[in-house]
């Protein structure tokens, strides 16, 4: 099994190191060609409208035709931005591959950056998160499934209270925080399992 991880900006090294310590093969993607091959992409945090600018015309139509025709794919903080339909006053380019709304550093400045626990749907409890300049989720659509909240109070549930910051949509994954700064692998694995499914 192949997974890509976009290597235009932000946290590469870090999930590269997950996939590589799941005994997976990690691939590192920055163009359209190096989509080849792969079973699966993560697309890791940094800065969203960087990031969508990094992207040559060529690898966001591919990337974003490979999403929709079923490829699993992995968003994380800006990746999920990236993936969105919409973004609340953004001004970068949306891959349009989960029917999702999101507003970009939601949860206050970098300064304000913070770890939690959340109870995440399909994954477990207490699953350590790392929240940076995080987006959050404001409308999805009917096919989406939230697997997790946060409650700005410190509580996480994966109930109808709170701000949504982990969901899923047929093959695409998404969440607000970086799971890949923690030790905790079980949102990798889960994102492996998507794509073990799917091939």
């Amino acid at each position: 099994m192949r997974i890509g991880v976009l290597a235009l900006q932000g946290a590469v090294r870090e999930h590269l190191a997950v996939i590589n310590h799941l005994e997976k093969e990690g691939s590192i993607v920055k163009k359209a060609a190096d989509l080849d091959r792969i079973d699966g992409l993560i697309l890791p945090g940094g800065e969203s409208t960087a990031i969508s600018w990094l992207m040559d015309e060529e690898l966001e139509h591919r990337l974003g035709l490979l999403a929709r025709e079923g490829l699993p794919v992995f968003g994380t903080c800006a990746g999920m931005i990236l993936l969105a339909d919409q973004v609340e006053g953004g001004n970068g380019r949306q891959l349009s591959a989960i029917d999702i709304t999101v507003r970009r550093n939601a949860f206050g400045r970098q300064i304000e950056s913070f770890e939690t626990k959340l109870a995440i749907t399909g994954i477990g409890s207490d699953v350590p998160v790392v929240f940076i300049r995080a987006p959050y989720i404001t409308r999805v659509g009917d096919g989406v499934q939230i697997l997790a909240r946060y409650m700005p109070n410190g509580k996480a549930t994966s109930s109808s209270l709170g701000f949504p910051v982990m969901a899923k949509e047929k093959n695409v994954l998404v969440s607000s925080f970086h799971p890949e700064l923690t030790d905790d692998l079980r949102i990798h694995r889960y994102f492996l399992a998507m794509v073990e499914a799917a091939n």
